[in-house]
């Protein structure tokens, strides 16, 4: 009997013990265990990244004026030329022949043109010579002594040689024409001639030669683009041509500074800034309507690179805006919620559902309350600010956006602890939800 009343005894000990135990464990407040920061005055940079390829300031294509073979080639890809250096020759021979044809031309041009010139004094001489034979045949006339046959006849010798004169005379012009037209075929020839001799005409690197000696360079029509013969390019500024997206080219500004990326000189950066804005977005042919909308910016390095050289891959973080110390929320803590706003612009905050558990998160979409007349429905941003263990919606206005953190103009001050995660905890969190803060492992 004495073993059996012990027995009882523990065993309502033991009942007590597990009663007190869960009264306990469901009277005290049980909530979502949370990460928080607490807010300060931060330096933000707002930083648009963007890629593209590294091209010289200045790219400069050779291309053959005149056609022919290719009969002496100077240089290879990748040497440095300086301006004036030559680089190559096409086959002179039959632009020669054209300058010595049209040379012998405009040399006898210049001989017929002296014999008219001859002639047109033989004429004058003529004139002269029939204009002394009528004014004898007059005086005769006028004594009675000649003929009315003689005397016409010397008026129509007159009128010869004065239509012969005139006749020298015009072929005089006639011949200067064709002496100047025979002068500027020469002329042209010797310019072709002058081109079969390419000279480079900037200080920089051969990046492509696309020609090779004893082929034929091809000139450039209308609807056929010429030989590329040689690519010369000015290493001595570099820049980045890079593709800014439609939603952040409103921010980029001539001037800004930029930090380039070279994928091909890893763990290096170099200093630049923004030389050229695009105004019409880049044309890709065949591209889809629904792609992207990108523009160009170009950014001029501010530093020589010695390795670097024309089509290297390369990435662009320009700086658009620059805050000292500001006060900045982290960026995972900001959230949007749906608030209610009465006819005054003031927060309306919804009864607590008794339903829900302390401590529980749901993404369950709830059915929305009827509104009430003057009142107003619109999502905006904010943060969950820990205040008395709970969690309180504080809607805020940000301003730039840096690598990590928001940029605050109005909604919270210094010292507000802000609840940052976990991400699933703040994305179900509710205004009034209690909180547990999680102190963080070292």
């Amino acid at each position: 009997m004495k073993g059996k009343n012990i027995l009882i005894v523990l065993g309502v000990l033991a009942l007590g013990g597990a009663l007190v135990a869960a009264n306990l464990y469901y009277k005290r407040e049980r909530g979502i265990k949370v990460t928080v920061e607490t807010i300060r005055t931060r330096d933000l940079e707002a930083i648009v990244s963007a890629s593209g390829k590294i091209q010289p300031k200045r790219l400069v294509n050779i291309s053959a004026d005149t056609p022919g073979r290719v009969v002496n080639l100077a240089v290879n890809e990748g040497d440095r030329v300086k301006m004036g250096q030559f680089l190559l020759q096409i086959d002179p021979k039959s632009l020669r022949t054209r300058v010595d044809s049209g040379t012998a031309s405009l040399a006898a041009a210049q001989g017929s043109l002296d014999q008219v010139r001859q002639s047109i004094e033989t004429a004058r001489v003529q004139l002269e010579q029939s204009q002394r034979t009528l004014d004898r045949q007059r005086d005769l006339w006028n004594q009675q002594l000649t003929t009315r046959e003689a005397l016409d006849k010397a008026e129509n010798d007159v009128r010869v040689s004065e239509s012969a004169l005139r006749e020298r005379e015009k072929q005089v012009t006639s011949q200067a024409a064709r002496i100047n037209q025979e002068r500027a075929t020469l002329e042209s020839a010797r310019y072709d001639l002058s081109k079969v001799r390419l000279e480079s005409p900037i200080d920089g690197i051969v990046t492509r030669r696309n020609i090779q000696e004893g082929e034929t360079a091809v000139i450039g029509t209308m609807n056929n683009a010429g030989t590329v013969l040689l690519t010369l390019a000015d290493m001595s500024v570099i820049q980045a041509e890079v593709e800014v997206d439609e939603t952040n080219i409103p921010n980029v500004v001539l001037g800004q500074q930029a930090k380039i990326t070279i994928d091909a000189l890893p763990d290096r950066s170099f200093k630049g800034h923004v030389s050229e804005i695009g105004n019409s977005p880049i044309q890709t042919a065949g591209t889809a309507t629904n792609q992207a909308t990108n523009f160009k910016v170009v950014v001029v390095l501010d530093e020589q690179i010695p390795d670097v050289r024309p089509g290297f891959t390369c990435t662009a973080d320009i700086t658009t805006a620059t805050r000292k110390a500001v006060t900045a929320v982290p960026i995972p803590a900001v959230a949007v919620r749906e608030l209610t706003y009465d006819a005054n612009g003031q927060v309306v905050k919804p009864a607590r559902d008794p339903k829900r558990r302390a401590g529980v998160t749901t993404t369950t979409p709830v059915a929305p309350v009827e509104l009430k007349p003057g009142e107003t429905r619109k999502e905006v941003e904010g943060v969950f600010v820990v205040r008395n263990n709970l969690a309180e919606f504080v809607t805020i206005k940000l301003g730039i956006s840096g690598d990590k953190y928001f940029e605050i103009l109005s909604g919270l001050k210094a010292d507000d602890q802000v609840i940052t995660g976990p991400y699933n905890s703040v994305r179900g969190m509710i205004d009034g939800d209690p909180v547990i803060i999680e102190t963080p492992k070292k």
